[in-house]
């Protein structure tokens, strides 16, 4: 499929340098610093859909292209209420996909990351920034809310103090601080940005993804479920896992000292 918003492209890593196994999405609107309107969460919803149906891929990228990550949704977008309703209800869905996909994703972030462009990377599951990247949910200053997964993410990935104290004041932050509150899992220089995600996704490419899939989905529930019912979802997964044709092939690699070679079955 093309995409006119997005583009994507199947790429190695150093990890696996003989397989194209990264997806690398990039937000591609840099005119309006990568602005979310209703045609690139559409492109994205497609991509993912793609490479959902792609075994070749083990892990995902999305960073920006130009000067930022995202600047959040685009504010020129529509106005009347069914409009709004439906460009809140898709993103919600998106980013509950991106969160809920089978196999990790990690966000290149770079300067403005602000917003729905916030919120795309809390979708994630591990978040890369450069040195210069900026973070805030800042929508009440224009009298909104974050209101594409923001003000439920927040709080779980940051605690409850730090994400009161940014999605009321509309507080932005620093690269350095993001880091600190665990807003992100590293900051690197901007040039190496790219770099050190494929350096994390080509890692995770080299993990089993039946297991990938099954804790993924446990964590997302960590916040929502007792420990009791928690330990039944990791017996189960546990289950699936050490039936699996993988667990074979990953002990046999371990005592031959090579890289495993998984098929996710």
């Amino acid at each position: 499929m093309e995409y006119k918003l997005i583009t994507y492209a199947k790429e190695a890593s150093a990890a696996t340098p003989e397989e194209k196994n990264i997806a690398v999405i990039t937000l591609n609107r840099p005119e309006v610093l990568n602005a979310l309107n209703m045609e690139i969460l559409k492109e994205l919803d497609s991509v993912f859909e793609e490479i959902r149906k792609d075994d070749e891929v083990r892990a995902v990228v999305i960073m920006g292209a130009g000067r930022a990550f995202s600047s959040g949704a685009d504010i020129a977008g529509p106005t009347g209420e069914e409009e709004i309703r439906e460009r809140l209800d898709f993103g919600q869905k998106l980013y509950d996909k991106i969160e809920e996909f089978d196999k990790p994703v990690v966000a290149a972030i770079h300067n403005y990351c602000l917003a729905g462009g916030l919120e795309l990377a809390l979708a994630c599951d591990i978040r890369i920034a450069a040195d210069d990247a900026r973070f805030g949910l800042v929508e009440t200053n224009i009298g909104l809310l974050p209101a594409w997964g923001g003000v439920m993410r927040l709080p779980r990935t940051v605690g409850k103090t730090y994400a009161y104290e940014m999605i009321l004041t509309a507080q932005r932050i620093d690269a350095q601080e993001a880091y600190r509150i665990g807003l992100v899992n590293k900051v690197v220089p901007r040039d190496e940005l790219k770099s050190a995600a494929m350096q994390m996704a080509g890692i995770l490419a080299t993990k089993a993804p039946i297991p990938i899939k099954l804790a993924k989905k446990i964590m997302a529930k960590a916040f929502e479920i007792p420990m009791k019912e928690g330990n039944k979802l990791m017996i189960e997964g546990g289950m699936t896992c050490a039936t699996s044709e993988d667990i074979i092939e990953g002990v046999s690699a371990m005592f031959e000292k090579r890289t495993p070679k998984f098929k996710g079955k």
